[in-house]
């Protein structure tokens, strides 16, 4: 792989329980494997601290490291009246921080039983508020509510970002496309029933894609070969060769291209990687 194009990472939860005793190694792993971009989204206020500092940290190894901060849905019945001013008072304090880029990971999620429906969507539009109050993009979950968050989104004038894991309709994809947002493929896709998956990575526009591992989440097809159902982000670089594959588009144009989205998606991050290293070409 040429020098003049890197990996790039829009969602790794390298925070979840799952990495707390092996995270320097994952991030190590990361490191040889040519990671130098990753997104790390908070799930929960009480999680906005630790995010921050773990960017920071870590920062130091993978230079394009950067958080976003939020609620997740899959953690609504656990939140309080009061998060939404603790998360404005968060977002405040991390503006000043080059690493900071956004606010997600939210959104809802109709998928998962015994989830408050009326509670999701009150802290998401509570969210989508804060985000066009402070013109920050966000970072969503859309599993099973891609109507109902269109809808939310029209209502406001949010700077675009990335919906992550997206498996709506391709009319639907067009509407995220619209308002401004790109759209995340990684594991997923490379499971040969995923038809629907991977109809959306060959005929959406180039410019509407970007990758992601979703680590610890959504394995590849091809770790059941290597013993294990852990994701984590250096097998980014593999995932993405397939998705390269199924499109049938050369690897390094299509390296390019999901690098660029996602710095286009989320301009402090494009801010802060243009700072420590090159950005590559556009095609």
């Amino acid at each position: 792989m040429s020098e003049n194009f890197s990996w790039v990472d829009t969602h790794c939860h390298l925070d979840a329980p799952e990495f707390a005793g092996t995270l320097p190694q994952i991030v190590a792993n990361s490191v040889e494997q040519g990671v130098k971009a990753i997104l790390l989204p908070a799930v929960k206020v009480s999680d906005c601290e630790h995010v921050r500092t773990l960017a920071n940290l870590y920062g130091k190894k993978i230079p394009g490291l950067v958080y976003t901060l939020g609620i997740h849905p899959l953690f609504i019945n656990e939140v309080k009246e009061g998060d939404i001013a603790t998360l404005k008072n968060q977002i405040e304090k991390s503006l000043i921080d080059p690493r900071f880029v956004g606010i997600g990971e939210i959104g809802l999620d109709y998928f998962v039983e015994g989830l408050d429906h009326q509670k999701q969507e009150q802290f998401f539009h509570a969210q989508l508020d804060l985000a066009d109050e402070f013109q920050l993009p966000v970072v969503l979950h859309v599993r099973r509510s891609q109507d109902a968050i269109l809808k939310a989104l029209r209502r406001r004038k949010v700077p675009g970002g990335i919906a992550h894991a997206f498996n709506g309709s391709f009319q639907q994809a067009e509407q995220f496309i619209e308002l401004g947002f790109k759209l995340g493929f990684g594991g997923a896709a490379t499971y040969d029933r995923a038809l629907q998956i991977r109809r959306l990575l060959n005929e959406l526009p180039i410019e509407s894609i970007v990758t992601e591992t979703d680590a610890p989440d959504i394995p590849p097809a091809w770790l059941k070969e290597v013993g294990t159902k852990l994701n984590e982000p250096a097998f980014l670089p593999r995932i993405t060769r397939q998705l390269a594959s199924i499109r049938g588009i050369d690897e390094a144009v299509f390296l390019s291209a999901v690098w660029r989205n996602a710095m286009e998606a989320l301009p402090r991050w494009s801010a802060l990687t243009t700072n420590l290293f090159q950005t590559p070409k556009g095609l």
